[in-house]
């Protein structure tokens, strides 16, 4: 089993590669997260974005699973799965996706619980996509919440509608003013029944007798590293396991099966909401790159945070990952620069930090190296040997900072511009 994951604050352009690689394999498996993901992938001069259907989806004869270690809304579930089809006709999910019993549900009030924390000062503030995530992963934790299997027993909606009146009057005591709960209740029983057409099963046992037939999996993370529940910058994560080893434990495949991890980084940084981002810039260049790179999420349209490449950073989520490749993107954002810069390593009156353990000392000070810019009609480049050669020096550069070769170069928004490098 194979693993690809970003490196940075999420948005590296992990749908891209997946999609462009998955035709070499047989399964492509999401591990984590929910609809707070937003995968962006342009297809014949289309861009569509996936939240919960793994990016595979688009090659025939891949089966693609949604795992355990994900929470599933069935609501936005099936606005999803309806826009699929309405994008591309040929694709047909209930024949090619299968979702794991074990996973949890996103259910309509956790969503409600989102916004009322968000929105309460007496939480932290993080800058949430408000989609439901921590309260169903909370709830997992606190085991008071239901699993995609129990769908199928007969006490489910009697289960299901005794937490949600418990929420709605948790929140009514709050002040918060609420929907019409029979109309929250039937939408989403409704979106339940709709899922019912799908292969639910033990994904765990489907991919382990996968592998022992010698078939190959990708297993696809959404968020990134330093989003990670127990590896990030606490408290502004994600609430799930975003890591390598959270392949793992959300697919329920031991690490003996592990190959290949392809990490994905920018070449620079982003982030969207809260938390540090020491190399963020607040000068019109930021504004430009944002433009020019279309940081903007593709879940909720928010701009991106924009900030310089942050190596302490990228070589934390190396080491813990065990990152065998590195896939570089948006290097074509950076083109027509005079000079780019990268931050080496973090200065503090007793040394410094080279490698960044999520989250810095308040005297931190980023130390930037610049590098020669470089300028390039990628267009019309479709070989590594094409490459300007400040370019090639900036990669050379990142590998011998980061110990990890640079497997493959993202030069373009379009799936096949994406270039193989060794």
């Amino acid at each position: 089993m194979d693993i690809v994951l970003g490196l940075q604050w999420g948005d590296e352009g992990k749908g891209k590669f997946i999609d462009l690689i998955s035709e070499n394999y047989d399964i492509a498996a999401r591990f984590n997260g929910g609809a707070n993901a937003g995968h962006s992938i342009k297809r014949n001069d289309r861009r569509i974005t996936l939240k919960m259907i793994p990016s595979g989806i688009f090659m025939e004869g891949v089966q693609n699973i949604i795992g355990t270690g994900t929470v599933l809304d069935p609501v936005s579930f099936k606005k999803e799965i309806l826009n699929l089809q309405v994008f591309d006709e040929a694709i047909q999910p209930a024949k090619n996706l299968i979702i794991s019993k074990k996973a949890h549900f996103v259910l309509p009030t956790h969503k409600l619980l989102d916004v009322y924390m968000e929105e309460n000062p007496a939480y932290t503030t993080i800058g949430t996509t408000k989609n439901g995530i921590a309260q169903a992963y909370s709830n997992k934790i606190l085991r008071q919440n239901v699993r995609i299997g129990d769908m199928y027993f007969p006490d489910f909606k009697e289960r299901v509608e005794h937490i949600l009146v418990r929420d709605y009057q948790f929140l009514a005591d709050g002040g918060m003013k609420l929907p019409d709960f029979e109309a929250l209740c039937e939408e989403f029983f409704d979106a339940v029944e709709f899922l019912k057409q799908f292969n639910c099963t033990e994904t765990e046992l489907f991919l382990n007798k996968a592998l022992m037939e010698g078939k190959t999996i990708l297993a696809e993370g959404s968020q990134a590293a330093m989003l990670d529940i127990d590896h990030g910058t606490y408290p502004y994560v994600t609430s799930s396991s975003t890591t390598a080893s959270g392949a793992c434990s959300g697919l329920g495949v031991s690490p003996k099966k592990i190959g290949e991890i392809f990490g994905i980084a920018k070449a620079y940084c982003t982030r969207v909401g809260n938390g540090e981002f020491p190399t963020e810039l607040f000068d019109e260049l930021g504004d430009e790159l944002r433009i020019k790179g279309n940081e903007f999420g593709s879940n909720t349209g928010r701009p991106r945070r924009i900030g310089w490449l942050d190596l302490p950073a990228l070589r934390y989520a190396v080491m813990i990952n065990g990152v065998t490749q590195l896939v570089l993107t948006k290097a074509d954002v950076l083109s027509g620069l005079k000079s780019v810069a990268v931050c080496t390593h973090y200065e503090l009156e007793g040394g410094a930090i080279e490698t960044a353990a999520a989250v810095l000392p308040e005297n931190a000070q980023p130390v930037l190296k610049w590098l020669d810019g470089w300028n390039a009609d990628f267009s019309s480049i479709k070989e590594s040997s094409e490459l300007p050669k400040e370019l090639t020096d900036f990669l050379s550069f990142l590998e011998t900072e980061l110990g990890v070769p640079v497997g493959y170069l993202s030069i373009g928004p379009g799936r096949e511009e994406i270039l193989k490098m060794k």
